[in-house]
């Protein structure tokens, strides 16, 4: 159990890593999908 500490940190780095990769990626589609004209648009 030394090393509990730097496991549970490491686990949330890469939790907070992951969450903002698709915090990101979720804001840059809305963003692009503003710039694409509706008949473009398969998914409405």
């Amino acid at each position: 159990m030394n090393h509990a500490g730097y496991v549970f940190g490491t686990y949330a780095i890469t939790f907070a890593l992951i969450v903002s990769a698709v915090v990101y990626t979720l804001k840059e589609g809305r963003e692009l999908s503003r710039n694409v004209a509706d008949k473009d648009k398969p998914w409405t």
